[in-house]
């Protein structure tokens, strides 16, 4: 794999080479272990929502080889699940991606000691690298259930933390590689509702966020990457540099503006406050990643009096958080040549567990 440079300011210049490498290898069990396991008969299915990451608070923290950084996100009613069954045998995976399933499933079988098999079967949203979130969501299902199945030997917060330390993505061969990983889809989608992230994976504030209203994700066409190289160019260059001037400036934010209004579920201060974090640091950066067509849409939907307007992740979708109806929001987006791509409402509720036989 060819060495990618990153470059945080004129003297902040390094070199990360990604390694690929088989799943199963190079685990991170953070010293869990020596749980009591009680495996049960029968299926368990855990659903996760979606979710919407609305910015990073410090590039500079995070890497592939370092999860952390901070950030603001949202869980979103679009859903992905994981079934799982215990086996005495091997672990048998129906699942497209199934790489980045079989490297967590060596992480949870080291991290709990657990010596059998799983019989898994995942789906996701079907929405990938559109910020949506689909491999966390999937990773978060498939964890739950697979500790469900074994009677609940780790906490939700131990559970958020391996995959966080264990975060990867699938290369074209079948091996894996560290991807970056803020935490903010893991919490946002095991507890539903909004979560702020400090560094190193740390949960800072959670609140429910936007109880009834309508949240529409707009996909506008971009002809730019959003993962892979491209993705990994972005955030490891301009935005780290953006961020060494507008980390502080994000962060006083969302503690002194965003987490108040949060109290309050004031939608059109929270829509403010990220409206304000679209133009700073690292989400400057991801937005303009895919030209100013996308600040233009953003704009001419704030302008047109929508509360909530922000692209979730490296983009491009849109999310917008509204009263306003599907029809209405539909007359709003036909003189832009833009459509709903998902209409739907924010989750509050977080991860659901059933056992189906």
């Amino acid at each position: 794999m060819p060495k990618l440079k990153i470059r945080g300011g004129d003297l902040d210049l390094v070199e990360y080479e990604f390694s690929p490498f088989t799943p199963g290898e190079k685990i991170k069990a953070l010293g869990i272990g020596g749980r009591t396991l009680a495996p049960r008969e029968g299926k368990v299915r855990v659903t996760a929502p979606g979710r919407i990451h609305l910015t990073v608070l410090d590039m500079n923290r995070f890497a592939p080889n370092r999860p952390g950084g901070g950030g603001v996100g949202f869980a979103l009613q679009i859903y992905c699940f994981a079934e799982v069954e215990c086996t005495p045998g091997k672990t048998e995976i129906d699942y497209s991606r199934e790489p980045i399933v079989r490297h967590f499933v060596a992480v949870f079988k080291e991290a709990t000691g657990y010596s059998g098999g799983f019989l898994i079967r995942v789906r996701d949203h079907d929405q990938k690298h559109v910020g949506l979130g689909s491999t966390g969501s999937v990773l978060v299902a498939l964890a739950n259930a697979m500790n469900e199945a074994l009677g609940g030997p780790l906490t939700k917060d131990e559970i958020r933390l391996l995959i966080g330390n264990n975060y990867v993505e699938e290369t074209e061969d079948g091996r894996v590689t560290l991807g970056f990983e803020t935490g903010v889809g893991p919490a946002a989608v095991t507890y539903g509702g909004m979560a702020v992230m400090g560094d190193e994976l740390t949960l800072a504030y959670h609140h429910p966020f936007a109880e009834g209203k309508n949240v529409f994700v707009i996909i506008p066409e971009t002809t730019v990457s959003s993962s892979g190289r491209a993705e990994f160019d972005l955030l490891m260059n301009r935005a780290r540099n953006l961020d060494y001037q507008d980390r502080e400036l994000k962060a006083y934010f969302i503690l002194m503006d965003l987490i108040p209004a949060l109290e309050r579920r004031d939608l059109k201060k929270i829509g403010e406050v990220i409206w304000e974090i679209e133009f700073r640091g690292s989400k400057r950066a991801e937005v303009e990643h895919h030209g100013f067509l996308i600040y233009q849409h953003m704009s001419r939907l704030r302008e047109a009096g929508l509360e909530f307007v922000g692209m979730s992740s490296v983009g491009p979708s849109i999310a917008v958080v509204t009263e306003r109806s599907e029809m209405e929001m539909a007359e709003i987006l036909a003189p832009m040549g833009l459509s709903v791509a998902i209409s739907t409402k924010v989750d509050n509720v977080g991860l659901k567990v059933e056992w189906i036989e």
